[in-house]
């Protein structure tokens, strides 16, 4: 049996290895999950979300990806508490938050977002904007209040992406990250059951990447060469939590393919619960799939550290299916190259640091109401 010391011995050395996603060397293998949380009035990221990053950083956090933050399109949000990555002011402190994780010693990506027909018309910022999408459907296949998006749509949201990107590495940003999973607007476009269209951004599973690759290549055309671009993907969405963009790993293939060849340097395959396998025949998690198909380093996300089975299990109790030495096993034989922690990292700024100390029974249950605040 694995003992609470080995496997603080274990974490401690695994997890403290960097890592390289292009040009940007990150000090460790934890990542913080983007988490939107809604506490930038005017869309413009104050002090509070400043502290709130480099907190994490400071405390052994090696990559932070930002909550979601939207292009620069009038349809791409709902919220004016969401942070925007437009804008003068907007974008001037966004440059502080880069600045205070890079003197935490952390990196950092904004995850760059666009809702979609998620939307709903009339709410801020831009209240006239309509919702649109691939074929104005909502998440469960029924006809929505927005619009199938045009030609000029498609070229506007990929040119609003593009510029943000550019905009991140003016801000000192290290790379970004491209929403395209969870029913948002990319997604919407990856998924049969909201992309019905007949044209080259619809049909089979190639076609309905088309949009998210041709906003990679954009966003690749606008950056350095050595500036990573992540991509975030999903099977589930919000409210079909059993979607599946792909039933095996030859149609997996079909979708990620065009996305790194377009020049995506990760990816961050997001699941609910790491530990579950994505396919038939195969222990592989979605980001281990993700990685054999293209060789590209992957992230791994799902309710890692979330609740007091989880630190159990990180104590040698109970089942050590979703424990610390099961997390450890997959990266140590490479299935993945990082993991982000979401939740856990809301409950406790330190989370990382006690983690790669070892301080095991130090590690807090998640509590819903630590999305009340920016502690």
């Amino acid at each position: 049996m694995t003992t609470v010391a080995s496997s603080a011995s274990r974490a401690a050395e695994i997890l403290s290895r960097p890592v390289t996603l292009n040009g940007l060397t990150v000090p460790n293998r934890i990542a913080m999950a983007p988490m939107t949380r809604m506490f930038s009035p005017g869309g413009v990221p104050g002090e509070d979300v400043r502290s709130y990053y480099a907190r994490r950083a400071a405390a052994g956090v090696g990559l932070i990806v930002t909550e979601g933050t939207y292009v620069g399109h009038d349809s791409a949000g709902q919220s004016d508490r969401v942070p925007r990555f437009h804008g003068e002011e907007q974008l001037a402190g966004w440059a502080r938050v880069a600045d205070a994780v890079h003197a935490a010693g952390g990196t950092i990506v904004p995850q760059l977002w666009h809702i979609g027909m998620v939307r709903k018309q009339g709410q801020p910022p831009f209240a006239e904007a309509p919702a649109v999408g691939p074929s104005g459907l909502r998440i469960d296949g029924t006809e929505g209040t927005g619009n199938a998006m045009t030609q000029q749509d498609l070229d506007d949201v990929i040119g609003a992406f593009a510029e943000a990107a550019a905009a991140a590495e003016r801000a000192g940003f290290d790379g970004v990250e491209l929403h395209g999973a969870h029913g948002y607007l990319v997604d919407q476009f990856l998924w049969a059951g909201t992309n019905r269209r007949t044209d080259a951004y619809g049909g089979d599973p190639v076609s309905r990447t088309k949009f998210a690759a041709e906003i990679a290549a954009a966003v690749r055309a606008n950056v350095s060469a050595d500036f990573p671009v992540i991509f975030r993907f999903s099977q589930w969405k919000q409210e079909a939590y059993d979607a599946r963009l792909a039933e095996t790993p030859e149609q997996l293939e079909a979708i990620l393919a065009p996305l790194a060849a377009a020049g995506v340097d990760a990816f961050h395959a997001s699941t609910r619960r790491y530990w579950l396998p994505e396919f038939e025949g195969s222990d592989l998690n979605l980001a281990g799939w993700t990685k054999k198909l293209t060789g590209k380093p992957t992230i791994t996300v799902g309710s890692v550290g979330l609740d007091g089975d989880f630190i159990g299990a990180f104590m040698g109790e109970g089942s050590p299916v979703q424990g610390i030495d099961n997390l450890l096993d997959r990266m140590e034989r490479e299935e993945f190259d990082m993991v982000a922690v979401g939740r856990a990292l809301l409950q406790d700024p330190e989370w990382a640091a006690k983690v790669l100390a070892g301080r095991f029974d130090e590690l807090k249950p998640y509590d819903a109401a630590s999305l009340k605040s920016l502690s």
